[in-house]
């Protein structure tokens, strides 16, 4: 038995088929979900840095902007503020958990056509926004139609993917996030520029184009084999099987996703049987894998970069454009891990990113402490300024490509059949809850926290990362129907999973390789 940081990695069966491009495109295309997430993220911080909007619906913050005696900590502190960028994520909370049954009872492709619509919807109501409550209405909206699509989007590319490249495939999903949130800030920085104040209604209303692209999108996917089989379709589940991966010989798999299917049939209440001691390592993972994505304070970077930048002394035009420049970066450091988290592994790249996320951190804390100390009084010179921003990218770069897309890639791939919706719709609870909290509490952390947030969030990237080195198996090129396999040779979960878990294997046929990735 493996110990410490040492994880067996486990063999899974070589399905016949290959890579099809009919399996690629219909991936591509599901992935388009992450579009509206991620512009969502990127269009909220620049809207609220926009003067004509703050005159609008916040005076008072408006008013502190403009006080040169006003701390520079405090300037944006005002919890109806936060509020517009955290109410989609309460919503998001509550409509996971709908959006599993849904999921579950009609299949991936119907959750993502539902949640393209209302984000259709709220992303109208936001353009139009005359007062307060119409804007957050409209951003309850947007929080139910990112629920759906986040719930469904992950575990419809896991389903689709060849166990060889469902690293990358699903990982379309945060490159697409990472696509809309760049989008969304140039967005930003053309719309600042227009005359007459109203450049914060045409960001806010283009997010109806991804919400579009989304709707029509599903309308034309297929549903997965294992969606279909779910549903008591077998022979048009085997068809669909032979089509994603290019062979009529598919007999093997198939009859692994019959018996999984078969076992989950047996479960009647998905949400009790998540709880039971047998699926004690996928509700961890599920609940502690967002809960530490969102803790390592990227959407204080993500929702805040031009307020957080005017805070260091950018100017609103240089803010905007340092927000272009960490989403580019983004982006960029996305096609990194979909390069690679298939070849080096899952671990390999927390692990690394970790490690990086915890340097710059630290290094901006102490730079941001020696400048501008409690008192929030100081000045950046351009050295110090592009240290800074040179800084916040390497942590945005580590993040795109560990924490970001394998957040989503992990609880998407580790969950069996009978609990797979209920346990994404977990994944997805707990990010939208922990989302809520950061985006709601961090101007006021940072009014009251000073420089000493980066140390918090700093503090629990060190712990997260030794909790993947310790907890966290191999999960690379294993079939998503032989992923007990994984659990059962691991030095700690090992005891949770019983022998009959472990999906086409007997007692004594399984080899297994101690390593250490």
């Amino acid at each position: 038995m493996a110990g410490g940081g040492f994880v067996p990695q486990v063999g899974g069966r070589n399905y016949q088929g290959g890579v099809t491009a009919f399996v690629v495109i219909t991936c591509v295309v599901a992935a388009m979900g992450g579009l509206i997430f991620g512009y969502d993220i990127g269009v909220s911080g620049g809207v609220t840095g926009m003067p004509e909007f703050l005159r609008k619906f916040f005076p008072a913050t408006y008013a502190k902007t403009k006080d040169t005696s006003e701390n520079e900590y405090c300037k944006y502190d005002n919890h109806l503020l936060t509020m517009f960028t955290s109410s989609l994520y309460l919503a998001g909370l509550v409509a996971s958990f709908f959006a599993s049954g849904v999921t579950r009872a009609f299949g991936r492709k119907i959750s993502m056509l539902f949640g393209g619509l209302v984000f259709l919807l709220g992303a109208i109501l936001n353009g139009a926004a005359m007062n307060l409550a119409m804007l957050i209405i409209g951003r309850l909206l947007l929080g139910v139609g990112v629920g759906f699509a986040n719930q469904s989007v992950p575990v419809y590319l896991s389903e689709m993917a060849p166990a060889k490249i469902r690293g990358a495939l699903n990982m379309c999903f945060q490159m697409a996030i990472t696509i809309g949130i760049l989008v969304a800030q140039l967005v930003n920085y053309g719309t600042a520029k227009i005359q007459g104040g109203w450049g914060w209604r045409l960001s806010l209303a283009l997010a109806a184009v991804p919400a579009i692209m989304l709707t029509i999108g599903s309308i034309f996917l297929p549903d997965t084999p294992n969606s279909i089989l779910e549903r008591g379709h077998t022979e048009k589940a085997r068809r669909m099987l032979q089509k994603i991966r290019g062979t009529d010989n598919v007999d093997e798999e198939f009859q692994d996703l019959m018996d999984a299917t078969k076992a989950a049939k047996k479960v009647e209440h998905p949400w009790r049987n998540i709880l039971q001691p047998r699926y004690r390592p996928q509700l961890i993972m599920c609940t502690l894998i967002p809960f530490f994505q969102q803790i390592t304070g990227i959407n204080v970077i993500m929702f805040y970069a031009p307020v957080l930048f005017m805070t260091l002394g950018f100017g609103q035009n240089a803010s905007l454009m340092s927000a272009v420049i960490t989403g580019t970066v983004n982006v960029l450091a996305t096609l990194v891990s979909i390069y690679s988290v298939d070849r080096f592994g899952r671990r390999a790249l927390f692990l690394e990113g970790g490690m990086q996320m915890i340097v710059c951190q630290i290094a901006i804390g102490i730079m941001i402490g020696l400048k501008f100390g409690v008192s929030g009084i100081g000045t950046l010179s351009s050295f110090e300024a592009n240290l800074i921003l040179f800084l916040i990218c390497a942590y945005v770069a580590a993040f795109a490509w560990s924490w970001g897309p394998l957040g989503w890639l992990i609880p998407s791939e580790i969950c069996p059949l009978e609990i797979r919706s209920a346990g994404q719709a977990v994944n997805v609870s707990v990010n939208m809850l922990f989302t809520f909290i950061i985006a709601q509490g961090f101007l006021s952390m940072l009014c009251h926290m000073k420089f000493g947030l980066f140390f918090f969030f700093g503090g629990f990237v060190i712990i997260m990362t030794i909790f993947i080195f310790f907890f966290l198996p191999e999960t690379r090129n294993v079939p998503i129907e032989e992923m007990n396999r994984v659990w059962k040779a691991h030095w700690f979960w090992g005891k949770y999973i019983p022998d009959d878990a472990v999906i086409g294997a007997t007692a004594t046929s399984n080899t297994l390789n101690s390593t250490l990735p």
